[in-house]
């Protein structure tokens, strides 16, 4: 596709930064760019500088995985959660997904992925093998597997509810008033809510296939 020449070298470099993004065309791009040369200089520096400060600053938990300003996130840090409870969540989104429903107060699992041997992700390209760790030296009561209606996801919840089982730990998952193929973040907070409320145990979703 042809674009318009644009007056400005400086102009396109950032257009073209700014189109690379996900969601942003070239046109929403050059509406962006202009916007910011309409604004005052501050508005330019402080936008730049907070990203930078982000990109270079910012860490994860090392207890689950979200993103988090310290060592250990703020949900991991929290006395008000319960911590025998983990919800496994393949990433950052879903994980905000739910507490945006109000109706979840354990402790979280971020796989960031899923096991897809089509795209030639492992096992040990995700972060199950921390999972188990936590697994064997906490006392954990229930894992909440909230993973999306996909084959990945099933995958994924099948492998870890076989090798990372043990005695005194339940199982659940979300119930399916989600739809097949649906990722948490797009699922509204009251659909999602209900779907966290009322899991059901995984061994009655396996049964089931």
């Amino acid at each position: 596709m042809q674009f318009e020449q644009l007056p400005s070298r400086l102009l396109e470099n950032a257009v073209s930064e700014l189109a690379k993004l996900p969601g942003v065309g070239r046109k929403t791009a050059l509406r962006l760019a202009l916007y910011l040369l309409r604004q005052d200089r501050s508005l330019s520096s402080s936008l730049g500088e907070s990203i930078i400060k982000m990109r270079e600053e910012i860490t994860y938990c090392k207890v689950c995985h979200n993103i988090s300003d310290t060592e250990i996130c703020s949900i991991c840090a929290s006395p008000s959660r319960k911590h025998n409870v983990i919800c496994v969540v393949e990433d950052i989104r879903d994980l905000l997904a739910i507490e945006r429903t109000g109706q979840y107060h354990g402790v979280y699992h971020i796989l960031n992925g899923l096991i897809s041997p089509l795209d030639g992700i492992g096992v040990d390209d995700i972060n199950i093998s921390e999972l188990g760790k936590r697994i064997e030296n906490n006392d954990i009561d229930e894992i909440i597997l909230a993973l999306a209606a996909t084959v990945e996801g099933d995958t994924t919840a099948f492998y870890i509810y076989r090798n990372l089982g043990k005695d005194g730990i339940a199982f659940s998952t979300i119930s399916r008033g989600i739809s097949i193929g649906d990722d948490l973040e797009y699922i509204d907070e009251i659909t999602l809510g209900r779907s966290i409320s009322d899991r059901i145990p995984y061994q009655e979703q396996v049964k089931a296939r």
